[in-house]
């Protein structure tokens, strides 16, 4: 890789991890609130948007750090990928 394509890719991963610690923050900051107001007003629905989101959460940060943005696996798909086309066109 060059210089160029590593300086990318090294951006590209920052930007999706501080995704996903935005999203965590902004996860954490508005399920407080909404426990805070689901126990003053003496109703427990405050764990349905809590899962609700929490899945959507965990799906983020799989996409992030075990999936998506360069992680060893896909990198590893995207090598077999190349070397697979270039026996295919008979490159070096």
């Amino acid at each position: 890789m060059s210089p160029d394509e590593i300086d990318r890719l090294a951006r590209k991963r920052a930007g999706a991890k501080l995704g996903f610690y935005g999203h965590l923050a902004v996860y954490t900051a508005v399920n407080l609130f909404l426990y805070a107001s689901s126990v003053l007003g003496h109703r427990s629905w405050s764990p349905f948007p809590l899962l609700g989101w929490g899945l959507g959460l965990v799906l983020h940060g799989i996409s992030v750090f075990l999936i998506g943005s360069g992680s060893s696996l896909r990198e590893r798909m995207v090598e077999r990928e190349r070397e697979r086309l270039k026996r295919e066109r008979g490159g070096p």
